[in-house]
């Protein structure tokens, strides 16, 4: 008798739900994980945009376009060097926290999650000091407006730089919402409603005054943190000796400190160079053309954040397939979005210019040039913390040093000519030079291809 062969078992159809379920979960793997801190780290970032884009329209309408641009000169110096002044302790934090852990160095790890605060608080409070010395003795050459300001900025220093350390403490024990939130949800609430009490009030809002409000905010949102940040570790980590390895924190934070400091130079020189050629409303204007496109990167930092430490995880276990695969994961979740919402920012872009007032929408073209560079260095993803996580941060500085110096050179050329454009255009051009050393170095480094598109 004939045998008939059996029909192959036929699965159920998949759900449109279940696709997508799957789509923006992925599954109880290291990917799923990855999507849903990046997930959470980028919806924080996207309500703290909100908020500061709020803030930044309401400082610009209760101030006035000079008192503005003076304010966003300062705040960016603090933005700069509060960033770099804990010696790169918040990203090492993310290399050195995962290494100690799987060692079983309870001791060192100990000693870390605490000296690393107390070192990066006294330091940053010595320079904050000097940089005070610094201010009086280039006042005579010092905008008069801007002299006080930079006085606040430099008390709002030490509670940044320690804030910052936290937040990469706490991201290496997957606490996103810890890190993050009291910087970038909770300053942002106190900043406008301290400012907004403050106009409410009929105090003058000039660049002094939102200053002060800024840096209460930044004080009591560090403090805050460090409280609930010192309750949690008690109850994650036992209770025992603490060892203190400050050479070895620093032999690793410091090369890092140069990539964290170059790419910061990078991100910032346009706004710097442009308050010493133009005006500060022109400033502003162009302040709020970067907010606007602010979105594109944090979908780059929100895969940067939550994939350091894991880079380091893998490659100290010698998992070389996880780790190629999990870099391929990041790259495409970094590019892909971020592609989509340049588009949506672009297709919006002159209505949320005119949030800030009539003024700032001819700010709406130079959009366009300053996509270009957040776009292609979106299409490598986060390779900076892959190179430094892995041991290879002197030639990630190095690339970033080489971009840092064209941006200068460009923007010294381009910026008392062309004004915004001309900055826009130097930083884009910058970031595209970067996206393709970066890339020729991790294959050379590393033999990964680390593109969205494209085939190793």
């Amino acid at each position: 008798m004939a045998v008939l062969d059996t029909p192959p078992a036929i699965d159920p159809p998949i759900s449109l739900i279940e696709r997508l379920r799957f789509l923006f979960t992925g599954g109880p793997n290291e990917a799923s994980v990855t999507k849903r801190l990046a997930g959470t780290i980028f919806i924080i970032r996207v309500f703290s945009a909100a908020l500061a884009y709020l803030a930044q329209i309401l400082l610009a309408r209760w101030m006035g376009g000079a008192e503005y641009g003076t304010y966003v000169y300062v705040w960016t110096w603090v933005l700069l060097l509060g960033s770099v002044m804990d010696f790169g302790i918040s990203t090492s934090a993310q290399k050195i926290i995962p290494e100690y852990r799987a060692r079983d160095q309870h001791a060192l790890l100990r000693g870390f999650l605490a000296g690393s605060r107390w070192m990066a608080f006294l330091v940053s409070t010595l320079v904050s000091l000097a940089l005070a010395g610094l201010v009086k003795a280039l006042s005579p050459w010092i905008d008069p407006e801007a002299v006080l300001p930079l006085y606040i900025g430099c008390m709002t220093l030490p509670a940044f730089v320690v804030a910052n350390t936290q937040d990469g403490i706490a991201r290496s024990h997957d606490w996103m919402r810890l890190g993050l939130m009291p910087q970038f949800i909770v300053r942002q609430g106190l900043i406008i409603a301290l400012t907004a009490a403050a106009f409410m009030l009929g105090v003058r809002l000039g660049a002094s005054a939102a200053m002060l409000a800024s840096a209460a905010a930044v004080w009591a949102a560090m403090t805050g943190q460090m409280l609930v940040l010192n309750r949690r570790l008690d109850a994650h980590v036992a209770p025992g000796p603490k060892a203190y390895d400050i050479s070895g924190w620093l032999a690793v934070s410091l090369p890092i400190l140069l990539v964290e400091g170059f790419y910061l130079l990078l991100s910032y020189t346009d706004v710097l160079v442009l308050q010493q050629f133009r005006s500060s409303e022109e400033v502003g204007v162009y302040y709020a053309v970067i907010k606007t496109l602010a979105l594109v990167s944090f979908i780059h930092y929100a895969m940067s954040a939550t994939t350091a430490h894991r880079f380091a995880e893998y490659n100290a276990a010698g998992d070389r397939a996880r780790l190629s695969a999990y870099v391929a994961h990041a790259i495409k979740w970094t590019f892909w979005p971020s592609l989509a919402a340049t588009a949506l920012l672009l297709v919006f872009g002159k209505p949320l210019l005119w949030l800030f007032g009539p003024r700032f929408t001819s700010g709406y073209e130079i959009m366009f040039l300053a996509a270009i560079g957040l776009v292609g260095r979106a299409a490598i993803g986060p390779v900076e913390r892959l190179l430094n996580m892995l041991g290879h941060q002197n030639v990630c500085a190095a690339a970033y040093a080489a971009a840092f110096v064209m941006n200068v050179v460009l923007c010294i050329v381009l910026v008392p000519r062309f004004g915004g454009y001309g900055a826009a255009t130097a930083t884009s051009t910058a970031l595209m030079f970067e996206t393709v050393l970066l890339f020729w170095i991790v294959r050379w480094r590393l033999g990964l291809h680390v593109l969205a598109f494209g085939t190793a």
